[in-house]
């Protein structure tokens, strides 16, 4: 069993570090916002969450607000409170160590009653195991090349979608809409659409513009269903983060690359950041531990129990 560790609850911008990331590992790092590929499911509404395991019920907050939540005022939409003890879930559920008040989980998994949940959704591309799925259903909503061939993600074998024109975009949001439909009535209190970067792997086929314009749309679902929705990673689109209509944000490794700091300005302290290297994550506490919500995890984002497990929060 790997490194557990728990002691409370828990970013500087660069502009050499923003968009194409100088000296970033390649392939990308076994998270980046992927769930490990034995999590990955087929995007259908039908999806079932396979059961948590059997753990001590998490005592329970108000129905209408949860632990580590700040209303918003609307009596709907709430938005998570800095500097809140984080759990990130995406490969797997589990019981939250003590201290967390939020937890990011796939939207597969169900919430943790009386939390602050987060839902995973891979909102800009097809998971490895779903593209003939795409392909099957929705030919069209894949980002193709000039032999009419799906624009991959090398790093991770997962299909673009084409969000290049309005009408792609909206046909993609009836999808990924249902999935935050689902998102809202398993009881999470927000979203976190992942790859909003994918424009960068595009070839040139997308842009920043056409990838906020999807991402408008998500959020106009999100709190159409109640939940706030987190901009995950991408510093090159903080400045139209508010626009977009970004209530939070989830930053992975911003200690590493410095871009903690904009986050935290543009949303008022409410970041969840996941920091995997040890060294970084240190960093990181003894910059934002006190404001921010910081936590390390393991690369795979493993469930509590399996070898190689990390967690720590400061």
């Amino acid at each position: 069993m790997g490194v557990v560790a728990a002691c409370g609850a828990g970013f500087a911008f660069s502009d050499a570090s923003a968009g194409q990331r100088p000296g970033r590992p390649t392939p990308r790092p076994a998270h980046a916002g992927h769930r490990p590929s034995s999590a990955a499911t087929v995007p259908t509404a039908s999806t079932q969450a396979a059961p948590a395991p059997a753990t001590p019920a998490v005592p329970s907050a108000s129905p209408s607000v949860a632990a580590g939540a700040t209303p918003t005022g609307t009596g709907k939409v709430v938005l998570p409170t800095p500097d809140t003890g984080f759990d990130y879930q995406i490969g797997g559920p589990y019981q939250p160590p003590a201290g967390v008040g939020a937890v990011s989980r796939d939207h597969t998994a169900p919430p943790v009653p009386g939390l602050y949940n987060v839902c995973y959704l891979n909102a800009f591309q097809a998971q490895p195991d779903a593209t003939a799925w795409w392909q099957a259903n929705h030919p069209a909503l894949l980002l193709r090349d000039g032999q009419g061939s799906p624009v991959m993600d090398e790093d991770w074998g997962e299909a673009l979608l084409d969000v290049s024109t309005a009408a792609r975009r909206t046909e993609l949001a009836g999808v990924v809409g249902g999935w935050i439909d689902e998102c809202a009535a398993k009881g999470y209190q927000a979203v976190e659409p992942d790859n909003l970067d994918s424009y960068e792997r595009s070839g040139g086929r997308l842009d920043k513009s056409h990838n906020a314009a999807f991402a408008q749309l998500l959020a106009a679902r999100a709190h159409a269903d109640g939940l706030a929705i987190g901009q995950k990673n991408t510093t090159d689109l903080i400045d139209r983060g508010r626009s977009i209509g970004f209530d939070f944000a989830v930053s992975e490794e911003c200690g590493h690359y410095d871009e903690c700091g904009a986050f935290a300005s543009a949303y008022g302290n409410r970041v969840f950041v996941i920091e995997y290297n040890a060294a970084d994550f240190a960093k990181t506490c003894k910059a934002f531990g006190s404001t921010l919500s910081v936590v390390q995890r393991d690369r795979d984002v493993r469930p509590a129990g399996r070898s190689g497990y990390v967690f720590k929060s400061c």
